[in-house]
């Protein structure tokens, strides 16, 4: 008899037919996300979840005690309450590795959008105030070629941004991390710094790090205050590693250049948030993964991992040992 699974949320075509081929599958084919209570329901009997972003705690597990595994189709995992998992033998697992390049992408995207202005002269543009200027300064913007980037968390997807800055924009490397990365520096001349230097020394400062109650709100007010006036604050890690308020704050004030993002403290972000009004900031709406091809390799990975759980043969990608 083949394993009872539930999948939370859709998933490629390819991808449910590799996971129906192993295991007895029934999902949630509901237009919005799936209600709590509903999920809660759905999980009773099964020995796999296949999920994104619900949270996995206490209550939930204790509705699915058959449970054996949950996979989550995202390379961040603070969605999962790890003690509760460890508590009740429950394997959780995440999709490394997949996703690296094309988060890198975005964040060199993001890099390039804040310091040119992109999204700003489009709409000047699109609202037809395009007129001969005396002033040509009405356009500047800042180089990122030859600047100085300070990329904080110096994981996978900080190594693929270090190359892309190094070897694409010919620029110096400095990274914060918890430990130093021997082979990144010989790799792309980069520079371990404590958090203060690198935020004084960095033109672009990147944030790659994961959640965590160590990193909640790694940079807040006194950090801004530390970094160049003309510096750009780039986030694709998560909204909560940042005190948003003291980002905003920094923002109006002229503390910092600019600032591209792509995670936010609440998401959807909220409708009267200030970022949403400053011309300096380059706001989108959690892609950082979002290509097709992408989207569908993390899914297979997901699958693939719930699969090796339920076969006997322990996680491909395990969030913890």
């Amino acid at each position: 008899m083949k394993p009872k699974i539930f999948i939370s949320q859709p998933v490629p075509e390819k991808v449910e037919q590799y996971l129906r081929e192993h295991c007895e599958v029934k999902e949630w084919r509901g237009e919005d996300r799936i209600p709590r209570e509903t999920l809660l329901q759905e999980i009773a009997n099964v020995e796999g979840l296949l999920t994104a972003w619900h949270k996995i705690d206490e209550e939930l597990l204790a509705a699915a005690p058959n449970l054996k595994v949950v996979s989550n189709v995202s390379v961040g995992y603070n969605n999962f309450d790890v003690e509760a998992l460890r508590g009740r033998n429950v394997i959780g697992t995440n999709t490394p590795y997949v996703l690296d390049d094309t988060v890198a992408d975005l964040t060199i995207a993001l890099m390039l959008a804040t310091a040119r202005r992109i999204a700003e002269l489009d709409q000047y543009v699109k609202a037809k105030k395009w007129e001969p200027v005396k002033d040509e300064a009405l356009f500047f913007g800042v180089d990122v070629h030859h600047a100085t980037i300070g990329i904080i968390g110096m994981g996978r997807i900080g190594e693929a941004v270090a190359q892309r800055a190094k070897f694409g924009f010919n620029m110096d490397v400095l990274y914060h991390n918890r430990s130093q990365k021997p082979e990144a520096e010989k790799k792309y001349e980069a520079e371990y710094c404590e958090l203060p230097d690198l935020l004084r020394r960095a033109d672009f400062v990147v944030m790659l790090t994961p959640l965590t109650e160590e990193t909640h709100h790694l940079l807040g007010e006194q950090e801004f205050k530390q970094m160049k006036k003309s510096a750009i604050f780039v986030n694709v890690s998560r909204g909560q590693t940042v005190d948003e308020l003291a980002l905003i704050t920094a923002l109006q004030n002229g503390d910092i250049y600019g600032a591209g993002l792509d995670v936010f403290q609440k998401e959807p972000i909220e409708k009267d948030n200030p970022l949403l009004e400053m011309s300096n900031v380059v706001t989108v709406p959690h892609i950082g993964s979002a290509t097709a091809q992408t989207r569908e390799a993390m899914a297979m990975r997901a699958a693939q991992n719930i699969v090796s759980v339920l076969q006997g043969k322990g996680a491909i990608d395990p969030v913890y040992k």
